[in-house]
């Protein structure tokens, strides 16, 4: 039988990350993996940005607008007769994908339950959120709240 898993938080620098290739042994691997979780947080903010602003240009390029009662009621509403296929569409569609596959590894390393990995991406998903979502005042676009959705 292999090595149990770690199901509480710990703060040791050997962590096995998302394959058994990647463990840390020592500090400078320990150190490159938690920039790794760091920079993968901050680009996942950036993705979502860029879904975002995909989503609210296919939205825009629509020609029927909802009735203002559509947000209380999303369901109810008919999409609009936009081609599904259109550009705007096809590359949010690629982006949520690519974000929603980066979303679920964050999760997988934060399961990892290493402390210096789950600050390393609150962290990181913390200075993307300043740097490329914090002045979205001017984009809203109704959404899934759902981090990984």
């Amino acid at each position: 039988m292999g090595k149990m898993m770690h199901m509480t938080f710990y703060w040791g620098q050997k962590v096995t990350l998302l394959l058994d290739s990647w463990k840390t042994e020592t500090r400078k691997e320990y150190s490159l993996t938690l920039f790794a979780c760091f920079l993968v947080s901050v680009f996942y903010q950036y993705m979502e940005d860029c879904r975002l602003r995909f989503k609210l240009l296919s939205s825009s390029s629509a020609t029927a607008s909802p009735p203002p009662s559509s947000v209380a009621t999303p369901l109810l509403y008919p999409k609009s007769a936009a081609n599904p296929w259109s550009p705007e569409r096809f590359a949010g569609a690629v982006v949520f994908i690519l974000n929603s596959a980066i979303g679920y590894l964050i999760m997988l390393a934060i399961m990892s339950f290493n402390g210096g990995v789950f600050v390393a991406v609150v962290v990181g998903l913390a200075l993307g959120y300043l740097l490329f979502r914090s002045g979205d005042q001017d984009v809203v676009v109704v959404d899934n709240p759902c981090a990984c959705a």
